[in-house]
C-alpha cells in the first residue's frame, strides 16, 4: 500500500471495532486506484484480526464517497490510447466482493452524502446509518453505465423490484427520511452524532459472542441463495461446532448467573 493511499483510507482498532475512513475531503472522497487497493487491504485486515468483532465504514467531510476518482479517465490505469481491455476480468480481490465476503459484521456510517460508487459501497455493509443531511444517488444512467459494485443485486434484495427499478433506471437522488423509510438505512440520526451512533452500535455488536455473529452472518448470505430444507442442515452443522466453544459455555453460565457475558472469541 503506497503512503499516500495509507492516507486516504485511514485505519485504527479500539474496543474490538475497527474503524474505516475514507479521507478524501478536498475531492468529496472520491476513490482512486490505489485507494481500491487499501480499502480492500483495510478490510481483510480487520476481518483476519481475531481482536475486531465489528468493522464501522465513514468518510471525513461533507461526503460518505461521491463515487470513483474520474478525473484520470479510468480508476485503475491510463487513459486513451494507452488504455487496454483486458480479455479476464477478475474481481475476487475488489471491494465490493471482499465485503460481501466478510464474516465480521460491518456498518456504514453515512457522514455525508454518497453516489454511483459510494451507495453500491454503503449499500454493501450490512447495516447502514446516515446523517439526517446526508442523500443517496443512484447516478448511474445519468453518467452512461450500471451500478457496477453490486447496486444491481443488493438494491432489488433491499426494496424490491419495481422500487429498485425505478431508482436505478432513473438515477434518482433520495434526502435520508426517504432512504430511511424505504428501508436503504437501519437508522436516520443528527449529522453530529452519526459517528458516536455507530460506535455504540458497534460495541453492541461486538458485546456478543463474535463466533455466534460471525456464523449467523455467514447463515444469512448463504441463506439467500439456498432452500429452506437446505439453509436449515447449513444451520445445524454450524451450530455444532458453536457448541464446544468457551463462548457457548460462558453465554449460559452469564445467563445462569444473570451478569454481563465476557465473550473471549473461542
Amino acid at each position: 500500500m503506497s503512503e499516500a493511499a495509507s492516507q486516504d483510507v485511514l485505519y485504527e482498532v479500539a474496543d474490538h471495532v475497527a474503524t474505516i475512513t475514507i479521507n478524501r475531503p478536498d475531492v468529496q472522497n472520491t476513490i482512486s486506484g490505489p485507494m481500491l487497493d487499501a480499502l480492500t487491504e483495510r478490510l481483510l485486515e480487520a476481518d483476519r484480526d481475531s481482536d475486531v468483532r465489528a468493522i464501522i465504514i465513514t468518510g471525513t467531510g461533507r461526503f460518505f464517497c461521491a463515487g470513483l476518482d474520474l478525473r484520470t479517465g479510468n480508476p485503475g490505469g491510463g487513459t486513451g490510447t494507452e488504455r487496454r481491455v483486458s480479455v479476464t476480468l477478475d474481481l475476487r480481490s475488489t471491494p465490493p466482493t471482499v465485503l460481501h465476503n466478510l464474516d465480521t459484521p460491518t456498518i456504514c456510517a453515512l457522514n455525508g452524502s454518497a453516489a454511483g460508487y459510494g451507495m453500491d459501497l454503503a449499500l454493501g455493509c450490512d447495516i447502514r446509518l446516515m446523517a439526517d443531511n446526508a442523500k443517496l444517488a443512484a447516478a448511474f444512467t445519468a453518467r452512461g453505465i450500471v451500478p457496477e459494485s453490486g447496486g444491481t443485486w443488493i438494491l432489488p434484495r433491499l426494496i424490491g423490484w419495481s422500487k429498485a427499478a425505478e431508482l436505478i433506471f432513473t438515477g434518482r437522488t433520495l434526502l435520508a427520511d426517504e432512504c430511511e423509510r424505504l428501508g436503504l438505512v437501519s437508522k436516520v440520526v443528527p449529522a453530529d452524532t452519526i459517528g458516536d451512533a455507530a460506535r455504540a452500535l458497534a460495541l453492541e455488536i461486538a458485546g456478543q459472542a463474535p463466533l455466534a455473529v460471525q456464523s449467523s452472518k455467514r447463515m444469512m448470505r448463504m441463506g439467500m441463495n439456498e432452500t429452506f430444507d437446505d439453509h436449515v442442515h447449513h444451520v445445524f452443522l454450524q451450530l455444532l461446532p458453536l457448541f464446544q466453544t468457551e463462548d457457548f459455555r460462558e453465554g449460559m453460565a452469564s445467563f445462569m448467573q444473570k451478569r454481563k457475558a465476557e465473550f473471549k472469541g473461542r
